[in-house]
């Protein structure tokens, strides 16, 4: 895996890249009829260490996503949603927020305090400014990988944004389950990540017009946070 280097620091608040997870290649080509589509449901559980979070906030703080998509599979025009982490009561809510390569994530500065956006090494070319008490600035995420986000003045603030190469992702609800809809026919290696947990894969070939059933359960090591 690559390692992506990009640092980014967030005025007391940092921003660093940790290894590119997430590679494409090969499937079938996504039609235009739903009825060709497949889908992916399943569920998360968690084996816990010692955590400061909840298993319910563990739960949602995973998210699942398909390799080996082919970017002709891709819906043409995959609509990039912005993102949104706020920063209120010295933590960034959501924890943990998954978008697709070449989205934007707005940073909501909700408490009564500055917080700096810049990047290191200057290289990167990410730099925000300083966006103002109650105000807001907004970063385009053009890499796939994973990049946490740590306040260096409130070590409680701390994120992490996903970047994945497709839209086949989903993150777990409040039970565990997940469903990730609209699924070219084909064959993928479908994925688990979780910033306290290794990364766990598993094959799965989606059928037109069928629900496909994987389920995952993954080992916590540390604290949340960590």
């Amino acid at each position: 895996m690559a390692k992506v280097r990009a640092l980014l620091v967030t005025a007391g608040c940092v921003i660093y890249a940790g290894s590119a997870l997430f590679s494409a290649a090969g499937a079938t080509e996504l039609s235009s009829t739903r009825a060709a589509w497949g889908t992916l449901k399943g569920s998360v559980t968690l084996g816990h260490a010692p955590a400061n979070a909840s298993a319910v906030d563990d739960l949602r703080n995973a998210v699942v996503y398909l390799e080996h998509v082919d970017s002709s599979a891709e819906p043409a025009a995959t609509l990039l949603l912005p993102a949104r982490m706020t920063q209120e009561g010295q933590r960034l809510h959501p924890r943990v927020q998954p978008v697709v390569k070449g989205s934007s994530v707005e940073f909501v500065n909700r408490n009564q305090v500055f917080h700096d956006v810049v990047s290191l090494p200057k290289s990167a070319s990410l730099d925000l400014g300083r966006p103002a008490k109650n105000g807001s600035k907004t970063l385009k995420f053009e890499t796939p990988g994973v990049f946490k986000v740590v306040c260096r003045v409130h070590s409680d603030m701390s994120g992490v944004i996903v970047v994945l190469q497709n839209p086949f992702y989903a993150q777990p609800g409040y039970d565990g389950r997940f469903i990730i809809d609209g699924i070219p026919p084909g064959d993928y290696r479908v994925v688990v990540w979780h910033e306290r947990a290794r990364l766990v894969a598993k094959p799965m070939h989606i059928d037109a017009g069928k629900a496909s059933i994987l389920n995952f359960d993954l080992s916590l090591t540390g604290p949340a946070g960590g």
